[in-house]
């Protein structure tokens, strides 16, 4: 059994945020991508629902991912969502059935 995990997170911009939140969003993904614990991480826009975003990510562990949500980028891009999104994140943490 690995200690990897994997992460669907979805959030939704107000309307008129759209754009902001894609570029938050945007400027948060390369430098994730190159965090020691990160095995994957795609940004998603929703095909069927406008302003909806999803995150599909893998993680070596729940540590990598705690360290992940310490990080500069993504602590700026939480603060970059801060008003302009509905709600907060719905995250699901999963395993895979190996």
């Amino acid at each position: 059994m690995t200690d990897a995990i994997s992460l669907v997170a979805a959030v939704q911009a107000k309307p008129g945020d759209e754009d902001a939140v894609e570029s938050a969003i945007r400027s948060c993904v390369a430098a994730t991508r190159h965090e020691a614990g990160c095995l994957s991480y795609i940004a998603h826009r929703d095909l069927d629902v406008a302003g909806k975003f999803v995150f599909i990510e893998r993680w070596a562990s729940r540590a990598a991912l705690a360290s992940h949500e310490k990080e500069p980028h993504f602590l700026a891009l939480v603060a970059a969502l801060d008003g302009k999104t509905v709600g907060s994140f719905s995250v699901s943490l999963l395993s895979a059935l190996d």
